[in-house]
């Protein structure tokens, strides 16, 4: 069973607004009428997981029937070289959000999309360090934001990051852990 959260790309505490906006941007997106990015079984999963959590009983019996996991970090990114807040830190938070996106797209190149929410849980680093981050790779042209608000790795940001994948050994790190 997936989880619904995960799927409309919304925190377990988002309000029924918030959750209503994601899922009509996700159902556009997906709907089987869009000629670039319709997809049936997406759109089925979607429309599914917001009949759940639009409907404040059949949210609160999935809540009890589906706990939330905990955040999964990157091992290597449990570490302070990623999560310091000086310039080292900022090179590898950079490198730590392309090799999660890269190995991302290498997985699923059709739905390359990484939420901030995911980044910010499999990197252990707070959105307040992460704008920057995001903002600098998107201002570089190696991501790019989806219309679901997904970031994804763009070309650019492929050879960039396997220009630099035997540069320093927190990458190396990354890489394996990845």
């Amino acid at each position: 069973m997936s989880d619904h959260y995960e799927l409309l790309q919304v925190s377990r505490n988002a309000d029924s607004e918030t959750i209503h906006r994601i899922y009509r941007i996700m159902a556009a997106r997906f709907h089987p009428d869009n000629p670039k990015t319709g997809n049936v079984e997406t759109f089925l999963l979607i429309e599914r997981a917001y009949r759940v959590l639009a409907d404040p009983v059949r949210r609160a019996q999935y809540d009890v029937a589906c706990p939330a996991e905990p955040a999964k970090p990157q091992p290597a990114m449990d570490h302070q070289d990623f999560t310091d807040d000086g310039l080292e830190g900022e090179w590898n938070r950079r490198l730590g959000v392309l090799s999660l996106l890269y190995q991302r797209c290498r997985l699923d190149a059709e739905h390359p999309g990484v939420s901030v929410l995911d980044i910010e849980r499999r990197l252990m680093v707070p959105q307040e360090q992460l704008a920057f981050t995001l903002w600098y790779l998107k201002s570089k042209g190696y991501v790019s934001i989806g219309d679901n608000t997904d970031y994804a790795l763009s070309a650019l940001g492929v050879d960039y990051f396997e220009s630099k994948s035997s540069a320093k050994n927190a990458l190396k790190q990354l890489e394996n852990a990845a």
